[in-house]
């Protein structure tokens, strides 16, 4: 018994090689991160041209919209490059691959802290392209280091959510043919925040649904980095951390629900 206990790998062993698997796919797929890293450069582009004006309006706290949808790209595709890891996830089930996993001497929820920790990584990729864009087009970061830092970290955590929102898509319908709703899920979810205004000018059931919305608190987090008028703070940043915090636990109680079905 004691050699069969010693001989299983360690919790940091598993989540250490799947972790490295998840960024090998990314060098075998040419081109795996482009629809996360170019799409939200071309949003960034577009939207600041389309919206500008928007910064004349009583209650909008820059003078630059650029500044404004900066986190919102970052954010955009740091979601993208995290509901990925639901798709990668559905093809090893198709495959038969993630049931051999399933019957490993591990604990469960081991097996998907690897491919989390990958799209966490994927994810750097196009939240720095964006922030460096937004910085060549003369994007200022206010918010100073501290700023940063939470861009950083709110990017990561929405990537998370994002990564755990499209892990349990997959587990619930075991095909790839569910990744539309993975992408669809982060795209609402960011779209009915303060994406593109501020909570003081929305109107209607957006303002509500806004105010209600978590990722909303994630986005105040992020333009701590580039929006003057939401300097880095506790109150622009507890919010925040909060709201992903819940949305991890909520998320993580629905993937170990699907992990389960998974053994029946």
């Amino acid at each position: 018994m004691s050699s069969a206990l010693s001989g299983r790998p360690g919790a940091a062993a598993v989540a250490g090689a799947l972790w490295r698997r998840s960024l090998n796919e990314v060098l075998r797929v040419r081109g795996a991160l482009l629809p996360a890293t170019v799409a939200p450069v071309v949003f960034l582009l577009g939207m600041s041209g389309q919206f500008t004006r928007l910064t004349g309006l009583e209650g909008f706290p820059t003078d630059s919209y650029l500044s404004w949808i900066v986190p919102l790209s970052c954010l955009q595709g740091a979601g993208f490059a995290g509901a990925a890891t639901g798709s990668n996830l559905a093809r090893d089930i198709e495959q038969g691959w993630f049931d051999r996993l399933l019957v490993s001497p591990v604990p469960r929820p081991l097996l998907l802290i690897g491919p989390v920790l990958g799209a966490v990584t994927r994810a750097l990729v196009p939240t720095l392209t964006v922030l460096i864009v937004g910085l060549g087009l003369g994007v200022d970061l206010t918010g100073g280091t501290l700023g940063l830092l939470a861009l950083i970290a709110a990017s990561v955590g929405f990537c998370v959510c994002a990564a755990l929102w499209g892990i349990f898509m997959a587990l619930t319908f075991r095909t790839q043919q569910a990744g539309p709703l993975m992408q669809q899920g982060v795209f609402l979810a960011v779209f009915l925040s303060t994406a593109y205004t501020p909570e003081v000018l929305l109107r209607g059931w957006l303002a509500d649904v806004a105010y209600w919305n978590p990722v909303t608190h994630v986005l105040e987090l992020g333009r701590q980095a580039t929006v003057s008028g939401i300097p880095p703070s506790l109150d622009h940043t507890v919010p925040g951390v909060i709201a992903l915090l819940g949305m991890v636990a909520v998320l993580s109680g629905l993937v170990l629900l699907g992990l389960r079905r998974m053994g029946r």
